[in-house]
């Protein structure tokens, strides 16, 4: 297949510091196993469909779950970020991944709790929280069920925000207790106020049109199959996925 994707030699060694030690047993040929994963998150396929040219497809699939559930994938995406310094200003926003049936079989209580997938309008969700630089670059993720309010990615992400000059957000973080968060960081809100509000809040205009950038990282993320719709019941598996993506099209 000539439309098969392989890791660079740069690729691979930009990568190759966070990959964990082998214990034992040598692992086989990572840029090969690698490239394989990629390739299935990137076309959304079974592992059972990957190519023979990246090798027997329960290698991938066993080494994909097990980097999964040590956060690696996420580590690289995270460690990657960090190397670039970001001054001027960063965007925050969320946007809904839809939940296929695989995902949503909540039939036991044992196994259906914690899988951060609600109902919403549009069905069964899960929602993607994200901060962005000024090149709309992703510098953090994270996820809830479809239902939880923008606040409380906000919460959890205003921790981890660098010392930048602006973030900008819309409407839906338009609180007083962000505003203020954003304050005793130094750091400028560019939001505008909600409709409910009594006092008119002022804020750049002309600032606030570069915001689409965080949108079309959202747009970018979603080309990935795996990431558009979720078919992994553990939400750290699917994380992975959505920080392999933001990987191998930002940082890499």
């Amino acid at each position: 297949m000539s439309d098969l994707f392989w890791l660079t030699d740069a690729q691979m060694a930009r990568l190759e510091p966070f990959f964990p030690k082998s214990h034992g047993k040598p692992r086989v040929d990572d840029r090969r196993v690698l490239s394989g994963i990629i390739f299935i998150n990137r076309n959304g396929l079974r592992w059972r469909d990957a190519p023979a040219d990246y090798g027997p497809h329960k290698t991938l699939y066993n080494r994909w779950k097990r980097w999964s559930d040590k956060g690696i994938f996420a580590r690289m995406m995270a460690g990657l970020a960090a190397e670039h310094v970001e001054t001027k200003t960063v965007m925050i926003d969320a946007t809904y991944l839809k939940a296929h049936r695989t995902a949503t079989s909540l039939g036991g209580q044992k196994g259906g709790r914690g899988r951060l997938i609600g109902r919403t309008k549009g069905g069964m969700n899960t929602k993607l929280h994200a901060i962005c630089d000024s090149q709309g670059r992703p510098l953090n993720l994270f996820v809830t069920a479809g239902q939880v309010s923008d606040y409380i990615g906000a919460r959890a992400l205003v921790s981890s925000l660098p010392k930048v000059d602006w973030l900008l957000g819309d409407r839906g973080y338009d609180a007083d207790w962000f505003r203020e968060a954003l304050k005793d960081k130094g750091i400028r809100a560019c939001i505008p106020g909600r409709k409910q509000r009594k006092k008119i809040v002022k804020y750049d205009k002309r600032r606030y049109k570069r915001r689409n950038r965080i949108e079309i990282m959202f747009d970018r993320l979603k080309d990935w199959r795996r990431v558009a719709t979720r078919y992994d019941r553990c939400p750290k598996v699917f994380l992975s996925a959505i920080a392999l993506a933001a990987l191998v099209i930002y940082w890499i």
